[in-house]
């Protein structure tokens, strides 16, 4: 029996700032999955209660599911000497607002080092993600890890140390597939080595520059596999969503002040759809 083909979905802020124009984007590709990530510059959860909740309304109305929120919990921002309490405050108000959404995911990072030697560093990534993952579980959410920023970024046995040894239900994986060019490893053996924990899954090609800058390209122009990512996915019943991050415009890692592209944003909408078909056609 053929398995369904994957719920295709996009990080909204790449296609416009406002919820209005995220909305349209989707729109346009004929999909009604949008993943949020912030609305008019503002993370989900800095929103005023009156803007979320208009927020959600528009959401509702509009008919479009929401798949996860990518917070800031752990991400480039929030060194691993920081804070904590930014953290748990931020999922704590992801755990009211997150039900109103309609969704569980919610997209974190394993903290930069902060100038920690490297066992320090594992130490206090773990002591977090334990409490993050404890809360979690607690709010019936369920926190999916990114291999970006932080301990277990890059690194395929640290990413299987946190959840194995952590040992939660509420804590799983989100795969970028375009993260390994950036990062420096191959994505596809990264992937097959940590795919019966995937639960999310975001789309982004890239090449690397003749002076070593990393150049965002339609998915399946570049080097980071992205053909290959989707068959060992398919392969192994992967039933989540394909989230896309042109990164086109839009580059939040880097600060970047670009207000994303619509037009950009459907083109790679519209390249993975014809992917997608590729790969399910063999």
């Amino acid at each position: 029996m053929q398995a369904p083909p994957p719920e295709l979905a996009g990080i909204g802020d790449e296609a416009a700032p406002d919820l209005d124009g995220q909305l349209a984007a989707v729109g346009e590709l004929g999909w009604n999955r949008l993943e949020l990530r912030t609305v008019d510059g503002v993370p989900v959860a800095a929103l005023g209660e009156r803007a979320f909740r208009r927020a959600a309304r528009r959401l509702r109305e509009a008919r479009v599911e929401v798949v996860a929120i990518a917070s800031k919990i752990g991400d480039w921002s929030r060194p691993v000497t920081g804070d904590f309490a930014l953290d748990l405050a931020e999922l704590d108000v992801l755990a009211r607002r997150c039900p109103l959404l309609g969704t569980r995911l919610v997209r974190i990072m394993s903290f930069p080092s902060g100038g920690l030697p490297e066992p320090e560093w594992g130490r206090r990534v773990r002591h977090r993600l334990r409490e993050l993952a404890r809360r979690a579980e607690d709010a019936g959410l369920l926190l999916v890890h990114e291999n970006c920023a932080g301990w277990a970024g890059d690194r395929a046995d640290r990413m299987l140390d946190l959840v194995t040894g952590i040992g939660s239900p509420a804590l799983r994986l989100l795969f970028d597939i375009g993260n390994g060019v950036a990062h420096g490893y191959p994505a596809a053996p990264m992937l097959r080595e940590v795919v019966p924990y995937v639960a999310h899954v975001h789309v982004k090609d890239a090449v690397t520059g003749p002076g070593g800058e990393v150049v965002y390209v339609l998915p399946g122009e570049g080097r980071a596999g992205v053909a290959e990512c989707l068959r060992l996915l398919a392969a192994h019943g992967y039933a989540g969503a394909l989230s896309i991050e042109p990164h086109l415009r839009l580059r939040p890692h880097l600060d970047d002040p670009g207000a994303g592209d619509r037009a950009a944003f459907v083109r790679y909408g519209r390249a993975l759809e014809r992917l997608v078909g590729q790969v399910d056609g063999h």
